[in-house]
């Protein structure tokens, strides 16, 4: 679904620097789940497993192309 943008960004922005980005937005979803997790007292192994969720819905929809 998002596959042909994300291609097209690494494309445009060079792979060096777009996988700098792109691990900097994981970084930034990772810490505002674990800030959400926190906030609502959910437990680290639950907080964990909405992450890899996180990144198996990411690979689905083409962000991790």
């Amino acid at each position: 679904m998002f596959a042909p943008i994300v291609v097209l960004a690494r494309t445009f922005t060079g792979k060096a620097k777009f996988n700098k980005l792109r691990g900097q937005a994981i970084a930034l979803h990772s810490k505002a789940i674990t800030n959400f997790c926190n906030s609502i007292g959910i437990e680290r192994t639950t907080r964990q497993n909405l992450i890899r969720t996180a990144r198996d819905n990411g690979k689905k929809l083409g962000f991790l192309a």
